[in-house]
């Protein structure tokens, strides 16, 4: 917001070009921490804004960060409709601008839109791809959230051992670099596969508990609800005699975020 501040008063003239574009930055970073903070109706303003500037200066660069990040924002919500329409264009932008960075990632969120639309098959396809690519770019920042997003695609194919190694690979790259802003979910999403594949009581519950505590620490209001939804739901599945075995993400749309 302090940035969002100095643009705005036009406190930060540069006499040459910018490699990236600020305020639409700061505007990307500011709705995705409206999110995690629960202000649902002003992340979106915040987001339109930032698409809005992006376009409005004619900065290609700027729009496919901007796109990629309202993708990854509708995501969070569990919208695949919204995810679809944003991945697509950031594609056909980032082909039209030979964007391998952006390209990438395109591709691996609308794998996810289509793996929880109901097409698994050919969500999962989109999502290894574009993960190979991205590997290829060099990349490794947003890697653990990629990976999470194919475990997700794995797990609604009863792929869960498949699943769990993936979020143990994300779970070794956030070790080696510290990423955390998706950490939380990480640990729920652990917790569900160990649910799916009959693991221990307490190794389900060390994963379920972690993810609220993590999403608690970094006063994620919605990672928080939504962990804390997971365990209570699990709980439930325990106390009627199912124990925790056969526990399924939800992937419809939540603007809640839940």
């Amino acid at each position: 917001m302090r940035g969002l501040q100095i643009w705005r008063t036009g406190g930060a003239e540069s006499p040459v070009e910018e490699v990236l574009a600020p305020a639409v930055f700061c505007l990307c970073y500011e709705a995705l921490s409206e999110w995690h903070l629960g202000e649902k109706a002003s992340c979106h303003t915040t987001m339109a804004e930032a698409i809005s500037l992006a376009k409005g200066s004619n900065d290609m660069h700027a729009l496919a960060h901007a796109l990629m990040w309202a993708a990854i924002l509708g995501q969070a919500e569990r919208n695949p409709a919204k995810v679809e329409r944003l991945a697509s264009d950031l594609i056909e932008l980032s082909t039209r601008q030979n964007f391998a960075f952006w390209l990438a990632q395109g591709a691996i969120l609308r794998g996810w839109a289509r793996s929880a639309s109901g097409e698994t098959a050919e969500g999962i396809s989109w999502i290894e791809d574009g993960i190979r690519d991205y590997r290829v770019t060099g990349s490794i920042i947003r890697l653990p959230y990629f990976l999470d997003l194919k475990a997700e695609a794995l797990y609604l194919t009863d792929r869960a051992p498949e699943a769990f190694e993936a979020i143990t690979e994300a779970k070794g790259l956030v070790a080696r670099t510290e990423e955390r802003w998706w950490f939380a979910e990480l640990h729920r999403l652990r917790g569900v596969c160990l649910a799916a594949m009959g693991a221990e009581e307490t190794q389900i519950e060390a994963s379920l508990t972690e993810a609220i505590r993590i999403a608690r620490e970094q006063k994620s209001v919605s990672l928080a609800k939504r962990a804390e939804t997971t365990y209570a739901e699990y709980r439930g599945q325990k106390a009627s005699g199912l124990g925790g075995r056969g526990f399924r993400l939800p992937l419809c749309c939540d603007a809640a975020g839940g």
